[in-house]
């Protein structure tokens, strides 16, 4: 009967010490307890958000959650209608989620706007400071930190690349979305400021609607505009696929923010790995639901660019990668 006892003991003891491991929810809390985590994401649905998704739910997975088990995402879609962001955010404070994560920043400023009390992890904003939602990288401030992904300070740098890939490069069609024109005018200051160095004359070209963009190619193409560079914009992620097909269509080299577009066919593109932001996004979440206030946790910066080159769309706009420009790429689809 003692061993049994102690038997028992010793299991009891083993059972304890693994749960302290586990995240606060797994610790056999009741349903009811199971955090939930808003997703404000921009495009219209699962499908469409798919890489990013995917990406996210992986880090959680890599921290030991289990979706439905000891965590919840509650996911929303504004279908790049920027209004539906405010409605969107008022519904997930109403909800009482533990965390929002915002993607974008009109997502990430219609949460701050709906609350001051639930932690805000914004995802993927080009400059939060400019954009008034932090403080400083260091110490963000009030109930929001978040990961940027350098978009605006990146722009120069993609620009320069793309010129070096297309010699004689003069005149450029830059695709701006008018909807978020905190963003856009940001966008075009550092490019307009850019092309000046490199004798290059930008073409602002406004996008608002999908539709827009049928019409912007015909125009690009009658001004014998030499290529067109997009900025970083949800907005021109979603319609990536239709971009690069437009462009394809017209001869027209494309250069986008980050490699998911060069899967999709645009030319080139250089930035940082997306989908590491978000998957890092699910360690912020972790650490706010472990009891660390947002304000403490420094925004973070992607310290690492990637240059993928789409051989497959060059060749078809009868375009010549120098054999350097290739050795210089991260990626390189063929």
């Amino acid at each position: 009967m003692a061993t049994d006892s102690l038997r028992r003991r010793d299991f009891i003891a083993l059972i304890a010490g693994a749960a302290a491991g586990w995240p606060p929810a797994a610790r056999g809390q009741p349903a009811d307890k199971v955090p939930r985590v808003g997703v404000m994401w921009h495009a219209a649905n699962e499908e469409e958000e798919a890489i990013y998704l995917a990406a996210l739910r992986h880090g959680f997975s890599a921290l030991g959650y289990v979706e439905g088990r000891n965590i919840r995402l509650v996911n929303n879609f504004a279908a790049e209608v920027y209004e539906r962001f405010n409605t969107n955010a008022a519904e997930l404070v109403r909800l009482k989620v533990d965390v929002i994560v915002a993607v974008t920043r009109p997502a990430a400023v219609a949460a701050q706007r709906a609350t001051s009390t639930i932690p805000i992890v914004f995802v993927v904003v080009p400059d939060p400071i400019k954009s008034k939602l932090i403080d400083s990288f260091a110490r963000p401030g009030k109930n929001i930190t978040g990961l940027t992904n350098m978009a605006v300070d990146l722009a120069a740098k993609r620009l320069e690349v793309f010129t070096e890939m297309i010699p004689g490069m003069s005149k450029l069609a830059l695709l701006v979305n008018a909807t978020d024109p905190q963003v856009a005018r940001g966008f075009v200051e550092e490019i307009e400021m850019a092309s000046r160095k490199l004798n290059l004359t930008t073409r602002p070209v406004e996008i608002r609607v999908p539709d827009d963009i049928d019409r912007a190619f015909p125009v690009i193409a009658r001004e014998r505009l030499h290529g067109v560079f997009a900025v970083q914009d949800g907005l021109f992620f979603a319609e990536r696929f239709r971009i690069a097909r437009f462009a394809l269509a017209h001869r027209l080299p494309t250069s986008a923010p980050n490699g998911e577009h060069t899967a999709a066919g645009h030319l080139m593109s250089f930035g940082p790995d997306q989908p590491s932001i978000f998957r890092r996004a699910a360690y912020y979440v972790d650490k706010i639901l472990k009891g660390a206030k947002p304000s403490d946790l420094p925004v973070e910066q992607p310290t690492k660019f990637d240059l993928v080159i789409n051989l497959k769309t060059a060749n078809a706009i009868g375009l010549k990668i120098a054999a350097a420009m290739l050795l210089r790429a991260d990626k390189v689809i063929e």
